[in-house]
């Protein structure tokens, strides 16, 4: 794979404890990161945490909580073993072999893999679009500024490709802008318009990537697109939320009319 930076995300350069001669602000902010990652699927947890780089008592606690969940000893203690059980979801999405035999169905794979182990974004000293899973597919950026619904489609194309030996960046250049990509499209003749598929839906098929469209050569969001029926597409996006924001706080599995909304798909049948 091209966009690797997730392995950076799961190791910690050494044991991180309360008061530990070893502790690190980096490790113990990740660590911090993923208490608190698991605590949105698992409210009832009490390892959500302030993301601060102090392991302090809140973070020991926290920690014990998340081994009482997974059946650990609980002694507030990460090692690299514990630190796997807390990240496993991350390893899980990028890591995990693809069993499908051509692009498009890769393709479709990958981003039901990721949508399972709930990508999701937190605010880290006020600043939305942070955390491991951002940085894994932004290529270790994360913050406001960084949209990253482009560094997930992104991710999950070359994830995909790279099961077959294919380069992703044949089909586009790394990116986290979705003008750019529009933009190659375009050239290349594999951008529809909407206007073109709102009048023939064969055009859409499953694999390649919608482009919500402003104006003429700018657009807003972007997905993959995983099925195509009765005017509607079924898609997985990131940085998302329920009401479809393209600064949103997740990965999610959407609908979307594309009879109604200015939607332009970007077609992967060249590296297919």
């Amino acid at each position: 794979m091209k966009k690797n930076w997730y392995q950076k995300e799961l190791v910690i350069k050494d044991t991180q404890r309360r008061n530990g001669d070893h502790n690190n602000r980096k490790d113990t902010r990740k660590i911090q990161s993923w208490l608190t990652l698991y605590s949105i699927q698992n409210p009832h947890s009490g390892t959500a945490t302030d993301v601060d780089g102090d392991f302090g008592p809140a973070t020991e606690k926290a920690v014990k909580n998340f081994q009482k969940e997974k059946g650990l000893f609980e002694n507030g203690i990460v090692t690299q073993e514990t630190f796997d059980v807390l990240c496993a979801n991350l390893k899980d999405a990028f890591d995990k072999p693809l069993t499908a035999t051509n692009l498009r169905d890769l393709v479709i794979e990958a981003a039901e893999n990721h949508l399972r182990n709930h990508p999701y974004e937190l605010i880290i000293d006020g600043q939305s679009n942070s955390g491991p899973w951002v940085r894994s597919y932004m290529d270790g950026n994360d913050g406001s500024p960084w949209y990253w619904c482009m560094g997930f489609v992104q991710a999950i194309i070359d994830q995909a490709a790279s099961a077959l030996d294919k380069n992703f960046r044949n089909l586009m250049p790394q990116t986290y802008s979705c003008d750019t990509v529009g933009t190659t499209g375009l050239n290349k003749g594999i951008l529809t318009r909407y206007t073109a598929l709102r009048n023939d839906s064969s055009l859409i098929k499953p694999g390649d990537i919608f482009l919500i469209q402003r104006s003429s050569f700018d657009w807003t969001h972007t997905g993959i697109i995983t099925s195509v029926n009765n005017g509607v597409i079924e898609t997985i996006e990131g940085n998302t939320n329920i009401a479809g924001s393209r600064n949103g706080v997740a990965v999610l599995k959407r609908t979307r009319n594309f009879l109604k909304s200015k939607i332009d798909v970007f077609s992967i049948e060249p590296l297919v």
